[in-house]
Parts: structure tokens; sequence; C-alpha cells
């Protein structure tokens, strides 16, 4: 390793932190706690119920694969992100007479879409905003930047911090949101990444990294954002047990610029856009890895244009694994792929619509939520 688990301490005071953002940065509610009583019902969530729950809870000891607290940070000061726009091929440019209003949309999706989560799935949200003094465009994608683990997943709970390829990202790195991640002392090791944006080379969290946290495998897309020699750097440093690299592109064969896009991983199911992964060895690696533990829902190019592959597993109010996801995506998935995803979640499927965050931001539900573990 290079140095990159430091003390605690330490930690905090290398992190490199905008101190605009610290001085600047408000908070829009301490946390959205989880609503009483859990989710609300919804009678188009058919899981298969109780029997597995306790079945998730005896296998994995806990909640290691998914969680019930959240961070997000509300799109105040939103715009169309030209540097980040070189390689996410999925955003689209505003003219600067839309500007404006397109960030009023896209703040009244995202309300929607933290409505939801609280209120429907009954997750705890913590809130912040951002403003335009802190030049952070994308701030409302926070997981890139950091990522939290908690102890049914690594042997001491750990914050880890990033290295961003866009200089106007690396802002997003803000003192008030780490020391209400690190309230409590809840983290026992810091591993800080981000010094190696000095030499070119980038890991963007858990859009970079896709996680099987209950079997410790990550799952990593190699492009511009995502580095293979930091993944093996993290790996080692939080005890994973592999890594399983592919290229993945689009379309038009550009690669896909994060892996979050092409798929995710949940308790007992996973998303996976195999089409994108070329290379018949590459596929067969991933398909075998993902199937170890998992049913594989494959999704088309076509649908990963649609997010499908950007959605995430979180534990509703009532402690079942649930996904979320855009609207676009729940309607680009065929009923037969939603019915293989509602047999493995119990806490079933939930959506709001965020068509243009997705369309000029290039990135779905997932990519706006940090997970927080803690324990």
């Amino acid at each position: 390793m290079s140095g990159a688990v430091l003390g605690f301490v330490a930690a905090r005071a290398r992190l490199g932190l905008s101190r605009a953002a610290a001085v600047s940065g408000s908070v829009l509610s301490t946390a959205l706690d989880g609503a009483p009583g859990g989710a609300k019902s919804n009678p188009t969530n058919k899981g298969p119920g109780d029997a597995f729950v306790r079945r998730f809870s005896s296998i994995f000891g806990g909640h290691a694969q998914s969680t019930n607290e959240i961070l997000m940070v509300s799109p105040t000061a939103f715009e169309y992100n030209s540097a980040a726009a070189q390689d996410n091929h999925f955003m689209e440019a505003v003219v600067e007479a839309e500007r404006l209003s397109a960030r009023e949309t896209v703040l009244r999706e995202h309300d929607a879409l933290r409505e939801m989560l609280h209120e429907v799935v009954g997750c705890k949200v913590h809130v912040f905003d951002h403003s335009e003094d802190h030049g952070t465009p994308d701030a409302c994608f926070p997981n890139n930047w950091f990522s939290t683990h908690g102890g049914n997943e690594v042997e001491v709970s750990t914050l880890v911090t990033y290295p961003l390829k866009s200089e106007n990202r690396r802002l997003e790195r803000r003192e008030d949101i780490l020391s209400r991640i690190l309230s409590g002392d809840a983290y026992g090791k810091v591993v800080a990444m981000e010094s190696h944006e000095r030499g070119g080379r980038y890991l963007e969290g858990t859009g970079a990294l896709v996680l099987d946290r209950a079997n410790r495998v990550a799952y990593a897309a190699l492009s511009e954002r995502c580095s293979r020699e930091l993944c093996l750097e993290w790996a080692e440093a939080l005890g994973y047990n592999e890594v399983v690299f592919f290229d993945a592109t689009d379309e038009q064969g550009n690669p896909v610029y994060h892996t979050n896009v092409v798929m995710a991983v949940g308790t007992n199911v996973a998303v996976a856009c195999t089409e994108s992964v070329e290379c018949p060895a590459q596929r067969g690696r991933l398909l075998g890895a993902l199937s170890r533990n998992h049913e594989v829902v494959e999704i088309t190019r076509g649908q990963m244009n649609s997010f499908c592959g950007n959605v995430l597993e979180v534990m509703d109010g009532s402690g079942r694994p649930c996904m979320v996801m855009s609207t676009q995506a729940h309607d680009a998935f065929t009923e037969a792929q939603r019915d293989a995803l509602r047999a493995n979640l119990p806490g079933g499927l939930h959506h709001s619509p965020i068509d243009t965050l997705e369309r000029i931001g290039g990135g779905g539900v997932r990519c706006t939520i940090a997970e927080i573990f803690r324990g």
C-alpha cells in the first residue's frame, strides 16, 4: 500500500476540504428519521415477506449489504457540468436561457425523490444544500467523494475519501458534511486517497466501485475515473476478497464513466448490463462472480441508458431490503425483470421521476445517495 490508511485524527487534518464549502454550506435539516411504523404499504410491491427477512438477518448477522441511513445534497446550485461531460456521455447540455428553469425543475424532482425515500421507504435522510459560491454544480451526487463501511462489512468501521477527476468536483469535499458523518467518533479508521489526484489517478467512490459488501467483492468498470491500481489499494485497505475488473462501453463504443451506471448489487439480486461488456472472458467472469450469491437480472444498453443499472438497495423502515430507482428506470425494466427483482426484495420497488436531473446531470437515483453505515 502507499500509505493511504491514516490514523483517525491525522486523516481529518489531511482531507483537503474546501474551506468555502465548510464555511458557507448549510444543513437543510438535521435528519429526517425513518418514518414511524416503517414504509407505507404499496400493493404493487409484493415480495417473499417475513421468511426472507429472517433468512437475510441470519445469513449476514445484520444489514451488511444495505442501510436505512443515507445522505443527500439538494441541487440548490445545480448546473450542467461541462468538465464532467468530457467523459460522461449520458449528459445533455442546456442553453443559458434554460439554466435557471432547469435548476428549478431539478430541485422539484430531488425534493420529491427525498420525500419518497423518507415518507414511503422510511429512510433516515441527512440533507445538505450547496451554493453557487461553492463552484460545485454536481454536488447532488455525493457518493463519489466518500463512502462508509460498518462493522458487518469490515473489521473496523471505516470512512473513505476519494480522488476525483474533475477539479470542480474536488470542491465537494466538505467539513460540515464530514463532521455530521463523524459525529460520535463512529469510524475507527479513515482511508484518505485524494492525494492521488496529484498523480492523475482517480477512484470516484461508489460510482467507480459497486460493492457486494456482504461477501467483500468489489466490481469495477475501468475508465479514466476508475484506476485499477487504486481499486487494488482500496481492496487491501478494506480487507476485500476480490475485485472483478471489466471494460464497459455504451452504444457508441465510449467507455462508461462509472460502474454504477452499468450494474447494481443487492443482498440476493444483482442488475448488470452484460451487453456493455463485449469481451466474452470479462463477461463470463462478471456473471460468474455475480451468480455465486445473486440472481442476476441482465439489462440491455438501451435499458442502461434509462438508468436501469443505476439503482440501489436500501433498508426500509421495517428493516426489509427494497430497491429505489427513477421512474424512467422502473418503466424501462420489463415486467419479467421487475418480477425477478420483487421476488428478492421483500420491501419492493420504489421509484420517483428525476428525468431532468438524469438528462442534464447524467446520473440516476443511485448517484444521488451516499449510504451511511455505522457500528
